[in-house]
């Protein structure tokens, strides 16, 4: 890509969602007709599952509900009250009953003795901590749901049901220096003002206290966190969260001017600019942020994105950070402002900000961590910004997932939707910065790490396999979404990649992200059209890789061709040509565009090329596919040698994979059956055809098994996961063990 000077496109003027979406985003979503039809428990689940269907309301893992059910209890055959509350971790847009923690109501309220004696021992920290180990033993029902830090939130207020949101517009209010004044300005007496307090049980006791204090109340605005409210029938519980957002909304939307946070200091690249100059820059900067743990990016930029980054006010309120905990718990405490202008710049200007940014930040990050850490704090952690801010372009977000990065750019999202509402009407203020350390650095947060699953093989990888319509290239996909890669599917039918790729998604339930979030773009497999023969195809295809996930680690090129004989049994130079094409010089322009990549990343980098056994194989008939495959054999060594030590290169190959195989249609397998004289029905299905054939290439080999699918997925990902990390340059015969084919 050339340096050129960038140039700005016509400045973005919109302040924000309109009252259509505004309408749509708050409108009931409840069905009496579904709902009748429900117990209890499943009505608190569908509340749940509407209320958590857009990040406007509550953002993805944040918010929990609860409801006050009587039942009877399994041990006395007594009624007794039971809380059902949204358990540690769970998410409600997707919650299950899995997901929810059910407390004899009435031994969590006499918890409260054992906290004052908490309380009388030392610091109130200690205390909070020491009741969240008390919530097992008042199980009901052996419930194995570990209860959330927000369960006494849901216990000491006196109505059976209750919603605790972290909606944008009321965490507006929430976080403005007039806070409690606009509380009040909205709501009247409906919504009563509380101070910042951390979750936990003292905060449970205040909402107590406001409950016995103002009978009337609805709700409560925590202050720097978010919304809760109560009733004592459901629907009218969900209803009332509707309500309140809708009154906070109007309020901040009647408010708003021509232009938000001071209105455009800098103008965005178009589109088409934003995209090339992140395809030149993602790599590199992926190099840069992972430079403790690899990282997978998510880009945004969406029009309110751009309306803040590009703004006047947007270092002054980048600096303060965000606010709600469960923002900064995925943002860390603020982002990455890269002072730079487009305008006139080019790439390498952005890198130099960029790369001083860095520094800076992770020195101010390790400054924070100094000043504020406890005795007990757990160690520093990652110290690279999560979210970096760029005017002209948008936010780049990273996490160790795509499903990571989505969530933090969804969080950083609605963070820039809150300072927007509050500057409005007052002015935006962030959690002081001690309070925000307690609660990134919280020994209970420290704990729900630790408890959860070990990362996957092929977290924080991302793989291109080329090939992916069919065979072995179809067949790998799934065991790398399983084992946690961010997944790129090519292949040069289009439709075949995409089909693939929607293939898996339906089988895993991946999902693209949650409305209202405002995030666009992949998830954590995409499917692609493009033919490894033409450099033009494949670079396009590794920009679209970089775009959804920031940057290439490993390619597997699995494609290949047959070549087809005429008619009289003899390959044309069309066919040879062909065959060279794609079996040789395919995967040699697949490697040397990703190689461009894997070095602006300076990031350790694998590539897999499928050959053949027939590489070293002579056989009559087919020698202008087994030469084109001895070629991409020493294809593999070349690589190995140019691109060593930073990526390594290797090679299996397959014999005789039929299962799936594009190279295997009936013709051929007919064709094959008659050849070597097996006994076979020429009406039978095209798959008991290839079980025959299968069945007949197995007992040609050394160890009897037929060579499956499964077989090569297995060698191939053991190159990607680190099994043969000090391992390049070589050929891996999965053949079934033929003696032909022994290294010589």
């Amino acid at each position: 890509m050339t340096m050129t000077p960038l140039a700005p496109s016509a400045p973005h003027t919109g302040s924000g969602a309109n009252s259509a979406t505004r309408d749509d985003y708050l409108r009931s979503r409840w069905d009496d007709a579904l709902v009748a039809r429900m117990d209890p428990v499943e009505r608190l689940i569908y509340r749940s599952n509407i209320l958590g269907a857009d990040a406007r309301i509550t953002n993805t893992g944040g918010g929990n509900t609860s409801s006050k059910i009587s039942v009877k209890d399994p041990l006395t055959g007594e009624t007794t009250r039971v809380l059902w509350v949204k358990g540690s971790g769970g998410d409600l847009r997707t919650a299950t009953k899995a997901n929810f923690a059910s407390l004899y109501l009435d031994q969590v309220l006499n918890l409260r003795t054992l906290y004052e004696k908490y309380e009388q021992r030392g610091p109130k920290t200690p205390a909070e901590d020491s009741m969240v180990g008390m919530y097992p033993y008042t199980t009901f029902d052996r419930n194995p749901t570990a209860s959330s830090i927000d369960t006494p939130l849901h216990a000491f207020i006196p109505f059976a049901h209750v919603d605790h949101m972290h909606p944008v517009a009321v965490i507006a209010l929430a976080t403005a220096k007039d806070g409690p004044a606009l509380t009040k300005e909205v709501y009247g007496d409906d919504i009563i003002w509380t101070d910042w307090q951390r979750p936990g049980f003292e905060l449970g006791l205040e909402l107590e206290r406001v409950c016995r204090e103002h009978p009337n109340a609805k709700g409560a605005i925590l202050g720097q966190h978010g919304l809760i409210n109560w009733a004592n029938d459901d629907k009218e519980c969900y209803l009332l969260t509707l309500d309140l957002i809708r009154r906070a909304q109007e309020f901040l939307d009647a408010r708003a001017g021509e232009a938000d946070f001071g209105g455009a200091k800098v103008q965005s690249l178009p589109e088409s600019e934003r995209k090339r100059v992140l395809v030149e820059l993602l790599p590199w900067l992926r190099g840069k942020v992972s430079a403790e743990k690899r990282q997978i990016a998510t880009v945004e930029m969406r029009d309110e994105v751009l309306e803040f980054v590009n703004s006047h006010d947007a270092p002054r309120l980048a600096e303060l950070g965000t606010s709600c905990p469960d923002h900064f718990l995925r943002t860390k405490i603020k982002p990455l402002y890269a002072d730079w202008n487009p305008a006139g710049a080019n790439v390498e200007s952005l890198k130099k900000v960029l790369d001083a940014g860095l520094t800076q930040y992770r020195a101010d990050y390790a400054e924070y961590y100094e000043q504020c850490k406890r005795p007990d704090s757990p160690a520093i952690r990652v110290s690279s910004p999560s979210v970096i801010l760029v005017p002209g372009l948008g936010l780049i977000a990273f996490g160790k997932s795509k499903s990571e990065s989505r969530v933090t750019a969804e969080f950083y999202n609605a963070a820039i939707g809150v300072m927007r509402g509050s500057e409005r009407v007052s002015q935006y203020i962030a959690l002081d910065r001690q309070e925000a350390f307690d609660i990134e650095y919280w020994l209970l947060e420290e704990a729900k790490l630790k408890r959860m699953p070990a990362e996957k093989p092929l977290d924080r990888q991302i793989v291109v396999v080329i090939g992916a319509g069919s065979g072995i290239g179809r067949g790998l996909l799934a065991r790398l979404v399983s084992e946690g890669a961010s997944v790129v599917a090519v292949d040069r039918d289009a439709d075949g990649a995409v089909s693939a790729a929607n293939e898996i998604q339906k089988k895993v339930g991946m999902g693209i992200g949650v409305a209202g979030s405002g995030i666009s773009g992949a998830g954590q497999l995409i499917g692609l059209g493009a033919d490894m023969t033409d450099r033009g195809a494949i670079r396009q295809a590794l920009s679209e890789a970089i775009l959804a996930y920031g940057g290439v680690d490993q390619v597997v090129v699995t494609a290949g061709y047959y070549p087809n004989p005429d008619e009289k049994g003899e390959v044309g130079d069309h066919e040879w040509a062909r065959a060279f094409a794609i079996n040789v010089t395919g995967p040699y322009l697949v490697a040397d565009e990703a190689y461009k990549v894997w070095k602006q990343q300076g990031l350790e980098g694998g590539l897999v090329i499928c050959t053949s056994v027939n590489a070293v194989v002579p056989k009559a008939g087919s020698f202008a596919y087994d030469t084109s495959k001895a070629a991409a054999n020493h294809l593999v060594r070349e690589l190995a040698v140019a691109y060593g030590p930073l990526v390594r290169v290797n090679g299996i190959a397959p014999a005789t994979v039929i299962e799936g195989s594009s190279m295997f249609p009936r013709e051929r397998v007919l064709a094959s059956l008659a050849k070597y004289k097996v006994e076979h029905d020429p009406a039978a299905s095209t798959e008991e055809l290839r079980d025959r054939l299968a069945a007949f290439y197995a007992k040609r080999t050394l160890t009897g098994q037929p060579v499956t699918l499964d077989s090569q997925i297995r060698a191939i990902t053991a190159f990607l996961d680190g099994n043969f990390s000090k391992t390049t340059g070589q050929i891996v015969n999965v053949d079934g063990g033929q003696a032909a084919a022994f290294m010589r």
